[in-house]
């Protein structure tokens, strides 16, 4: 399992495709504060239920100084149909290597319906101004989860 990033860490950067094809970086960021949620799958019960809340949330959170990016191991057409098919108004990226998962600690282990697998562990991480690590999640519920984001953020 790779090591998961507490606060004060710096957070790796990355450059992934957006459902639109369109190269988004967190370095592009910098100055900005940045909601990074990893998911497993779209189109899948839980993983709607978050990007719509994220949606329906988005104006607070943007309000508050946040900018939200979903990153799924998902190629780009998929994530252009989920996009779509839930009018989401924030960039979902492609990391199908699941590289970028794996250097913030979202890639591993996990239990499903008590099997033991591989794969994208449900997190957040949150990214502070100057690319540092201002809260870490990891193995969050689906539903409420944005709720409860923003409580902790006080959003």
């Amino acid at each position: 399992m790779n090591a998961r990033l507490e606060p004060g860490y710096a957070a790796p950067d990355f450059s992934l495709q957006d459902a639109s094809g369109d190269e988004v970086s967190l370095s592009g960021l910098r100055g900005r504060r940045v909601i990074v949620y990893f998911y497993p799958k779209a189109s899948t019960p839980g993983c709607t239920t978050q990007a719509c809340d994220f949606r329906d949330s988005l104006e607070s959170l943007q309000g508050a100084g946040y900018t939200v990016l979903g990153i799924s191991p998902d190629p780009v057409a998929k994530l252009e149909k989920f996009t779509e098919d839930e009018g989401l108004t924030f960039p979902l990226l492609s990391d199908e290597d699941h590289a970028v998962a794996e250097a913030y600690g979202a890639w591993g282990e996990k239990k499903n319906y008590g099997r033991v697998t591989e794969g994208l562990i449900r997190s957040t991480v949150v990214v502070d101004e100057d690319g540092a690590v201002a809260l870490a999640q990891y193995n969050v519920k689906a539903t409420g989860h944005v709720a409860r984001l923003r409580d902790k953020l006080g959003v």
